[in-house]
């Protein structure tokens, strides 16, 4: 049975709501098999995050080579990558192996407020890994820490999804969930500009929503989807995710990635 492959560079979330957890969920849950690089091994829960430590940088490489050699990923993600060093090495990974579906979701902080990226590591970021991504995938707080500047209106929303593609990417997604209003997330590939519409669910359990939508994304470009196909398909997904998110823990529950196989 051939079935895609998609690769998932990111941390471990012991409370397996986020960070490759979240991501395989979401591969499978898609039709896409799953592999993972992990950069950072953390102790969390629903509550939050208690520590982290980062996986040598030798062996984060090692993880992307094998994986890459022998399975040969159709699309790649990024999640965690917590330090300047981690962000060169992968980036210089993603360029040895021509991994040109690539999905950067540019993790800051965690839903708890644990920051997971150095300040020192953010023009890192720009610098090296979103000139690589086919997709970068910031939330709003992200999105105004990489264009250092505040971002309130819907145009100012269209204004930082334009302005993030400056920095290489094909295509800049800017998500409306920490925003006003319905959940609407805009989208610029350089030449049209998209809206994609959600309701905003009343609910703490969105833990994880991050990495479920840019991994659903990620799927969809190793099924063959165009990049608008494979975002409007993940909005879909991640809605649905959220809606069925999990009673579980004593913090912000998990979404569910495995909402359509109940």
């Amino acid at each position: 049975m051939r079935i895609p492959v998609a690769l998932t560079i990111a941390g471990s979330d012991s409370g397996g709501g986020a960070g490759i957890q979240a991501d395989l969920k979401t591969f499978a849950a898609l039709g896409v098999h799953g592999t993972s690089a992990v950069t950072a091994v953390t102790a969390q829960s629903t509550l939050g995050v208690r520590g982290y430590v980062e996986v040598p940088i030798d062996l984060i490489r090692a993880q992307i080579d094998e994986v890459v050699g022998d399975l040969g990923p159709a699309a790649a993600k990024t999640g965690m990558l917590s330090s300047a060093e981690i962000i060169e090495a992968v980036a210089e990974r993603v360029r040895a192996h021509a991994l040109t579906q690539l999905v950067v979701d540019p993790v800051m902080v965690a839903k708890g407020g644990h920051r997971l990226l150095r300040d020192d590591a953010v023009d890192a970021l720009r610098r090296l890994l979103l000139p690589l991504a086919a997709v970068v995938t910031p939330n709003l707080p992200e999105a105004e820490a990489l264009l250092g500047r505040s971002i309130v209106s819907r145009q100012d929303r269209e204004r930082a999804a334009r302005d993030l593609t400056e920095f290489g990417c094909r295509v800049a997604v800017v998500k409306g969930g920490h925003g006003e209003g319905d959940a609407d997330d805009v989208v610029w590939d350089g030449e049209h500009l998209t809206w994609l519409h959600g309701p905003r669910i009343p609910t703490a359990n969105t833990h994880g929503s991050g990495c479920a939508f840019s991994a659903a994304i990620t799927a969809g470009l190793a099924r063959g989807l165009s990049s608008l196909e494979a975002l409007q398909e993940a909005k879909a997904f991640i809605t649905g995710a959220i809606r069925h998110a999990l009673e579980v823990g004593h913090g912000h529950g998990p979404v569910n990635p495995m909402w359509r196989c109940r």
